[in-house]
């Protein structure tokens, strides 16, 4: 039986943790950083240059969530610490069930902070453009292309992160041939860098009259948001623009006219197409944010000086390279192949409970053991 002396002990030895924590997120000088700005948002003609007004608001929140989490924590501990005390004297083991239960959750918490700290790359803390693809085989791809874009719908929805729809393509019969999101929100693509690659579903086919068990594939490509505050050089004569009639989700507004856009970069053979906004103008504008960050993402990748130096179109789906498998049939698994993590609630990682392979491929990065494929 767990006695309330030992989760006294356990409690305890979180506080050197919490310190530590506050040590690696620089929480002082975050603090000194805060005051600096919200001093500058108080200064006269603080909004006659928006662009730069926001960017100081938008640091302003990130400072503030992050101080935030931690006080939040804190706190967590420093509560269940009292309550147990207070058992302690009152000598009352009826609360142990709830110490217990609210440990777990402050546990979970911490782990979280921890692997926060791990988003040290350049664009971690953007958001993130997540675009799917289905492979080969017909109905049967497109169907496991739609369960992927449903179980990262899910994920973004269960962690607070605001979901925009860039394009769809609906299926032949079912499913979908392709869709892109925009996933806002602190560390988006710190965390969604994870899932890029070649997704393989083992299962009976419900569009098999045999009931054979088939194997499919989709590709999940990942790209951090890169707004204009970074330069890309991309020349205006080496795009094809193409205007066409929308089609798929987003509303009956999008088939009455060629809204559409769809831009081809030349020099990579690199598409992008955006067809969900009200206009050809918005539509234009969120196809060349895909573009820049499409760009961006293959030259930190491929380790390249330039732009210019990026070849040819980026074979992504590259069959038999897959990074994780999704078995429903003979047994249910899913495991990542380059992390070995593996769990075989294959229906709670359909609904969006992925933060397993994502923390574990997290650590093996920063560890660098991390089998890439």
């Amino acid at each position: 039986m767990i006695l309330l002396d030992d989760l006294k002990t356990e409690l305890n030895g979180y506080r050197p943790e919490i310190t530590e924590l506050a040590d690696v997120l620089d929480i002082e000088n975050s603090k000194a950083e805060l005051e600096q700005l919200r001093n500058k948002a108080a200064e006269p003609g603080f909004w006659d240059d928006l662009e730069k007004s926001q960017k100081v608001l938008q640091r302003t929140k990130s400072i503030e969530n992050k101080i935030h989490s931690l006080e939040t924590l804190s706190s967590m501990l420093e509560d269940l610490i009292a309550l147990t005390e207070l058992s302690i004297e009152e000598n009352d083991e009826s609360s142990i069930p709830e110490i217990t239960d609210e440990l777990e959750k402050f546990k979970k918490k911490l782990e979280s902070e921890k692997l926060s700290t791990l988003l040290t790359g350049e664009y971690d803390a953007k958001n993130a453009i997540i675009t799917f693809h289905a492979g080969a085989g017909g109905t049967e791809a497109q169907d496991w292309t739609e369960m992927l874009y449903r179980m990262y719908n899910r994920w973004a929805e269960s962690h607070g992160f605001k979901i925009n729809l860039l394009d769809y393509l609906d299926g032949d019969e079912a499913g979908i041939k392709s869709a892109s999101l925009l996933i806002e929100g602190e560390n988006a693509y710190g965390y969604l860098k994870s899932e890029a690659g070649v997704h393989r579903l083992v299962r009976i086919s419900p569009f098999d009259s045999s009931g054979r068990r088939h194997t499919s594939f989709a590709a999940v490509e990942v790209m951090p948001e890169i707004d204009d505050s970074i330069e890309v050089d991309i020349r205006p004569e080496d795009l094809k623009v193409d205007a066409f009639r929308a089609s798929g989700a987003g509303g009956q507004h999008i088939n009455k006219t060629s809204s559409a856009i769809r831009i081809t970069h030349l020099p990579t053979g690199i598409v992008v197409s955006c067809q969900t906004q009200r206009s050809q103008f918005q539509n234009r504008d969120y196809a060349m944010k895909m573009l820049r960050s499409k760009l961006v993402e293959i030259k930190e990748r491929e380790h390249l000086e330039k732009i210019s130096d990026i070849k040819g179109v980026q074979k992504e789906i590259a069959w038999g390279a897959q990074i994780r498998s999704y078995v429903f049939m003979p047994y249910t698994l899913v495991k990542d192949h380059r992390t070995s993590f593996e769990t075989g609630n294959i229906g709670a990682v359909m609904d969006g409970d992925i933060d397993g392979f994502i923390n574990e491929y997290l650590k093996s990065l920063s560890h660098g053991t991390l089998n890439q494929q």
